[in-house]
């Protein structure tokens, strides 16, 4: 083999292990997403096995208010199917449901002082908002991951593997519109 031969040899392998390097960058970047993703189901199933407790402590104590009891809970079971079935935009949407509700029944929960005042709420209370807390840092870690991943499998040369290997862009995990709103204190007061 002459020296054409090895230059185009060495050609090759070059390409052959950028071509490489692309593709693990690809897969390391798609991993980190389902990674990102299962720590938002974690602390998600966490919440969902204490917000039972809370609106069964809740409903000792707040005979006249099962709307927002079951509000609640008709949220939760929004939020459960939608991760059943991985559809990001309704998991937003519930997610964001359930916020409210949460915020309208701790807002509601001041007007009943020996609620406020009981051990099981109060630890339920701070249990869930931490896990409200964590939640909220988890998404943003998520759609950060997806961001990288989508960006990556758009840029040249990367989409030429990204393609033929068939990387699909991951769904950010998004707000829903009366999350992004300001708090009406009136309306949480009435």
């Amino acid at each position: 083999m002459g020296i054409w031969g090895w230059m185009v040899l060495g050609v090759v392998v070059l390409a052959l292990l950028y071509f490489i390097g692309i593709y693990n960058g690809l897969v390391r970047l798609k991993h980190g997403v389902a990674k990102a993703w299962a720590n938002i189901e974690v602390l998600l199933k966490q919440r969902h096995d204490e917000l039972p407790k809370l609106v069964e402590v809740c409903k000792q104590y707040m005979k006249y208010e099962q709307d927002t009891l079951e509000k609640v809970m008709q949220a939760r079971s929004r939020v459960q199917a939608a991760q059943a079935t991985g559809d990001i935009k309704a998991l937003g949407e519930a997610e964001g449901m359930l916020r409210m509700g949460l915020g309208q029944l701790f807002a509601v929960a001041e007007a009943y002082p020996q609620l406020k005042a009981n051990e099981s709420f109060q630890h339920l209370e701070a249990r869930i908002s931490g896990l409200e807390n964590a939640i909220a840092d988890r998404r943003e870690f998520y759609n950060e991951s997806v961001n990288a991943l989508n960006v990556r499998i758009e840029q040249v040369p990367d989409v030429f593997v990204a393609r033929l290997f068939h990387f699909r862009p991951a769904e950010l995990l998004e707000f829903a519109e009366e999350e992004k709103r300001d708090v009406d204190l009136k309306q949480l007061f009435t």
